[in-house]
């Protein structure tokens, strides 16, 4: 390294044979430059054409090019680690800021306890007037404290608007940077270089509040604007219209605002906004933009309620952003709502209630989106399709958009209700409003005849127990085939194909009759985009379709590892010129927790297939923890549209209904099937299937051994326990169908778990997907004997995991006629690599 640098400090000079140094003239120097930003690294050859081409370099031997090649690389690696030093040192510089100025709070507020538990002990000390005073107002309870007294009515005069604006900022600047409210750090957020920031969740104030302190690359006036247009950022905001503006003699902005957001489920509704935002200048340079709701005013403008919202609470709140040295800015988050849970069943109340959730879908996600821009302007790399990362944002935020429309199905927008069939389980909305109609049949304009005319929407939430989201989203994602029905979809993409589809798509992995395409752009930690390809699907009623169907997917929460508290599948069927400005019509899922500990226990903790379990160094499963896993609840919304003409809308109805009953029915039982309980012994769930088919296959599996092995299987076997004992087997037992390729059609526990799948979609996996090449072959030959002993190897679970074994058994299994019936195989001793 030392003489690496040391050959690195003279770039314009030679080491010639007798220890002098040569300088290149001027232009030598600017000759080699430019061939070296043609060619940084040249081959022999390449560096011999250029002396040919270049004659002023003439006089220069090979050697010495190479020795300048290879000084003037070292010298542009030495520039980039220093400028990525530079700016590490000034993130980390800025974080020490932070961190500082987190502890000096911190410091305050711990003063601010210690004196109100003084004057408390001094309080009761004298039980007589602690029992009989009542009439003192500054008695501390239960750590409570009253941000928002109730002050007479203001006049809404600029005047008035203005005593509102800065009594907004005083507050909004104490939550930020004060001990207003009493902060805790959020669950699973921890500081550092590489954090999003510092997040924190409030305890023990009215509502729900969340702040956060982070860096990001652009100045306050770009963080200002983008913040500012929150339906950009912020997707369950569905508007923010600005009703009056004035300035103030202090150069500031206030703004008179009206905003609704979209409710996240069909259980509850939206909530609306009537705000006051008030921009400013600090006398430091910081810019705030702080905002409140104006609910207390008297002779000025009102926003009357409106149908289908739910009047909400924002109560001082809002954005301070500093100059960072260096560039960028620094900037603190608060937000403070009072959602009005009362409005909301009680089961979807902790959605209402929790602060971690507010963090998590507005505090965060205004963080990350303006890291993202940030990245954008810094890296404007071209990504999947030849689009940009802005343009493939832009494309999930218009699924995320058009997911929500359908979910909340508003009036204003042309939705009108269906009546219902007598069950309320499902719920229908038709739009054929021209502006709808006008977005969908865009693409349309190429002569290709539209195929519909109006928009069908079919909804229903349900309650799930104890199964995880990202879990059950995932198996959702996988495996499509366990759901959805190809000639539903083939109508769904009828609606919007202009042509065939000749889209220059990367290669993906394939699940189970569909082919997953990444764009290679990851959106955030835990989003991302990608194209299902749906190969082979057939007809549906008299419609011939092509082929193959493509979707594009938006994929939100499906790491149970990250912080995350929803999970999404959003997909749209896409036609052959796709582009931007192509019609996007989505449906798909949408899942929350429910957990009423949201705030108080670690959003990052992480379930699995086998989450209940304790796996040993072999893989063995112990007795598990039930403790660990609780009692959880969660939400699932689903909506699916259907682009449809309205003649037929009668029957598209019955078929829409029919179609996502058929898809709760099916959710439901993976749901049971994926649910940590379902390991367990408890409820009966983790009882094996009790057919008589189950045990006559149980006891063949057993003789077949026994017949080739010359020894038991299971110890202890009894005729009827027989398939008990081997469900619970602690070795991982398989059977496969005697087929060209054969697919697996029954596991114990110990399978299920090492395949990462359930008995509902076990027949999805086929044998050559979970072994390599020589896995392949070996088990693909004849069994000489009846029966083969693998040595130890890899194989792959459905969800691509590597699972490793010490050895394998497989044997044939025949039936009482003595004809094989399949082949069954033993894994012993596997783990997860």
């Amino acid at each position: 390294m030392m003489a690496a640098t040391s050959a690195c400090k003279e770039g314009t000079k030679i080491a010639m044979d007798n220890g002098k140094y040569v300088r290149y003239t001027p232009e030598q120097v600017e000759a080699l430059e430019r061939l070296y930003h043609e060619c940084p690294k040249p081959s022999s050859m390449r560096r011999q054409q250029l002396i040919r081409e270049c004659p002023i370099l003439s006089n220069i031997e090979p050697k010495q090019i190479k020795v300048w090649f290879q000084n003037r690389r070292c010298r542009e690696k030495q520039r980039k680690e220093a400028s990525r030093l530079q700016a590490v040192n000034r993130k980390l510089t800025a974080m020490n800021k932070l961190l500082m100025e987190e502890n000096d709070r911190l410091q305050k507020q711990v003063s601010h306890l210690v004196y109100e538990n003084s004057y408390f002990r001094q309080q009761t000390q004298n039980t007589t007037l602690a029992t009989t005073d009542t009439s003192c107002d500054s008695a501390v309870t239960s750590g409570q404290h009253h941000l928002t007294p109730q002050h007479p009515p203001k006049d809404a005069s600029p005047a008035g608007l203005l005593s509102i604006a800065e009594e907004t900022l005083t507050e909004f600047l104490s939550k930020a940077t004060g001990t207003a409210v009493e902060w805790v750090q959020m669950p699973g957020m921890k500081p550092g270089p590489d954090s999003i920031g510092i997040v924190a969740i409030s305890h023990g104030c009215t509502g729900v509040a969340a702040r956060a302190c982070g860096l990001v690359g652009l100045d306050p006036t770009r963080v200002a604007e983008i913040l500012k247009d929150r339906p950009s950022w912020y997707r369950d905001c569905r508007a923010v219209d600005v009703i009056n503006m004035l300035s103030t003699a202090n150069g500031g902005t206030i703004e008179l605002l009206y905003m609704q957001l979209y409710a996240p489920t069909t259980l509850a509704p939206a909530r609306d906004f009537w705000l006051l935002r008030y921009t400013s200048v600090m006398e430091d340079g910081s810019l705030v933009v702080c905002e409140r709701s104006l609910n207390n005013t008297q002779n000025g403008p009102s926003m009357p309620p409106a149908v289908n919202f739910v009047r909400a609470e924002l109560l001082p709140s809002g954005y301070l952003i500093r100059p960072c040295e260096g560039g960028g800015s620094i900037i603190h988050i608060v937000d403070h709502m009072d959602l009005e849970p009362w409005s909301v069943p009680e089961v979807l109340r902790p959605l209402y209630e929790s602060s971690t959730l507010l963090a998590q879908k507005t505090t965060m996600a205004a963080l990350r989106h303006l890291r993202q821009i940030s990245q954008e302007i810094s890296q404007p790399n071209v990504t999947g399709w030849g689009r940009r990362p802005a343009a493939l944002r832009a494309l999930s935020h218009k699924l995320s958009k058009g997911f929500n429309e359908a979910v909340n199905g508003f009036t204003d927008e042309g939705w009108s209700m269906l009546e219902s069939d007598g069950i309320d389980d499902v719920t229908l909305l038709v739009n054929s409003s021209p502006g709808k109609m006008m977005d969908i049949n865009f693409s349309y304009s190429n002569g290709f005849p539209s195929m519909g005319n109006a928009v069908l929407c079919a909804k229903a939430s349900m309650l799930l127990q104890n199964v995880p989201p990202a879990i059950l989203l995932r198996f959702l994602r996988e495996h499509r085939s366990e759901w959805a029905d190809s000639g539903i979809d083939a109508y769904s993409a009828a609606a919007v194909k202009a042509g065939p589809c000749s889209l220059p798509v990367p290669q993906g992995g394939s699940f189970g009759g569909q082919v997953i395409l990444p764009l290679a752009h990851t959106i955030e930690h835990e989003e991302f985009m990608e194209v299902v390809k749906l190969e082979n699907v057939g007809h549906y009623q008299d419609m011939i379709m092509p082929s193959d169907i493509f979707l594009l997917q938006l994929c939100t929460g499906v790491d149970e590892n990250a912080v995350s508290t929803c999970a999404e599948l959003i997909f749209a069927p896409i036609d052959g010129s796709f582009s931007e400005d192509s019609p996007i019509i989505p449906s798909g899922f949408r899942i929350i927790p429910l957990d009423s500990g949201m705030d108080a226990s670690s959003p990052n903790r992480t379930l699995d297939l086998a989450s209940t379990l304790e796996v040993g160094a072999a893989g063995n499963r112990a007795t598990g923890d039930k403790s660990s896993c609780g009692s959880t609840k969660s939400v699932m919304t689903i909506a699916f549209q259907f682009v449809h003409e309205m003649q037929l809308q009668e029957n598209v109805a019955i078929m829409a209904r029919q179609y996502v009953r058929s898809i709760i029915a099916s959710v439901q039982r993976v749901a049971l099937a994926l649910s940590p309980s379902f390991f367990g012994s408890h409820a009966g769930l983790g009882s094996p299937p009790g057919t008589p088919e189950a045990q006559t296959l149980a006891r063949w599996i057993c003789q077949s051994y026994r017949c080739y092995m010359g020894d038991e299987l299971l110890k202890h076997e009894g005729s009827e326990f027989i398939l008990k004992v081997l469900w619970h087997h602690t070795d991982a037992v398989l059977c496969c169908s005697l087929k060209a390729l054969p697919v697996f059609t029954f596991a114990n526990q110990a399978g299920l778990d090492m395949l990462e799948t359930t008995l509902v979609s076990l027949q999805d996996i086929s044998l050559e997907k979970i072994f390599d090449e020589n896995g392949r072959k070996t088990l693909f030959a004849e069994f000489p004997q009846g029966f083969m002993c693998l040595q130890g190897g890899i194989c792959l679970s459905s969800m691509g995991r590597p699972v490793s074994y010490e050895r394998a058994v497989a044997w044939k299994v025949v039936n009482d006629e003595e004809n094989a019936h399949c082949i069954c195989f033993t894994f012993i001793n596997w783990s997860f690599v």
